[in-house]
């Protein structure tokens, strides 16, 4: 999720953990925890686009990650914290629950988390943008309210129990609301006479109401939208997948890595004489009828030094586009 919602966890879950005995100091440290997992981001500085996207969401958003360094991280705060009446092992359980949590609800993403890293298993429920004000904002209120709370209070308590409970239930009726979404998928598919290998399907961005689709077929991907209030039949758009243009780069080691990434949810396109590799997982960059850009791409460049993966930027007119775009495909077809 993004960084304000894991702020709004952790310092959730620190409170939930410690606020009775420090109070605010609980949701301080509790935000602190719900972030570091996202250090991992400063890869990109340091290694390759293909590396530093293999790390992401990797060791640091592990189980073996917060069990790890919990206690690290509780003795420090205890060192700077020495007439607080919470101990070592109090601070300890705190970073923990705030580091565990972060790559939890990640895990209900369309990107998805390493939670058991370093087993290569990557969970993604595909349930929730990464974006969702829905999610955060109730969640971010009750949190703020608490907060204004004296920290033996029991309203404080129950305001930052209120706000963990919505945000959970909201979680969890997200999933029956993507169960019913791939219902509809489905029924239109055989209603149009479509056989498909595989289909996969996550909430479009910033909304639970817009759903998306990714089938797979045998030379091409369909791609297609529902939003609870269509009136019309889904319509799906066919993407061809192109593989033959990678040609003698099938067998590349960083090409091998980015289909593992994507799962292989990819396509491969030309052009001005440019190789691009797709990842399909995260849609196109809007949802306007004739959008052939993907929002995430990666140019494939030969050089002397071999193949350079470079990650295609986006553009704040992007951001415009699919904002337009998106609010018109919610309110229906």
């Amino acid at each position: 999720m993004d960084s304000l919602t894991q702020i709004v966890l952790g310092a959730a879950v620190g409170e939930a953990t410690l606020g009775k005995k420090v109070g605010n100091k609980a949701m301080l440290y509790g935000a602190i925890a719900g972030t570091i997992p996202d250090l991992d981001v400063l890869a990109r500085y340091f290694v390759d686009t293909v590396t530093a996207t293999e790390w992401h969401r990797g060791f640091s958003h592990s189980i073996f990650f917060s069990i790890l360094f919990a206690p690290i991280f509780g003795w420090l705060i205890w060192k700077l914290n020495p007439k607080s009446n919470a101990d070592w092992k109090d601070w300890s359980r705190l970073m923990f629950w705030g580091l565990f949590t972060h790559p939890v609800l990640d895990a209900f993403t369309t990107w998805g988390t390493q939670l058991f890293w370093p087993f290569k298993t990557r969970l993604a429920f595909q349930n929730i943008f990464v974006i969702d004000p829905l999610y955060t904002l109730p969640f971010l209120i009750f949190l703020v309210l608490a907060m204004f709370q004296k920290r033996t209070s029991p309203k404080r308590r129950r305001l930052n129990r209120l706000g963990l409970i919505i945000s959970s239930v909201y979680l969890v009726t997200t999933l029956l609301l993507k169960g019913i979404a791939f219902k509809q998928f489905s029924n239109a598919l055989a209603a149009q006479g479509l056989a498909y290998e595989e289909m996969d399907i996550r909430p479009a961005p910033f909304s639970t109401v817009l759903w998306t689709a990714n089938i797979a077929v045998k030379d091409a991907y369909l791609i297609g939208n529902y939003s609870f209030f269509d009136t019309k039949p889904i319509q799906f758009t066919s993407y061809p997948k192109n593989r033959q243009l990678l040609g003698d780069l099938k067998k590349n080691d960083k090409v091998l890595r980015l289909i593992e990434i994507a799962e292989g949810w990819y396509t491969v396109s030309k052009e001005n004489g440019k190789l691009f590799f797709n990842d399909l997982r995260f849609g196109l960059l809007s949802l306007k009828k004739d959008e052939k850009r993907f929002a995430f791409s990666y140019e494939l460049v030969k050089t002397s030094n071999g193949l350079k993966v470079v990650e295609t930027p986006k553009r704040p007119s992007d951001a415009e586009g699919l904002l337009q775009s998106l609010w018109q495909r919610i309110l229906g077809n």
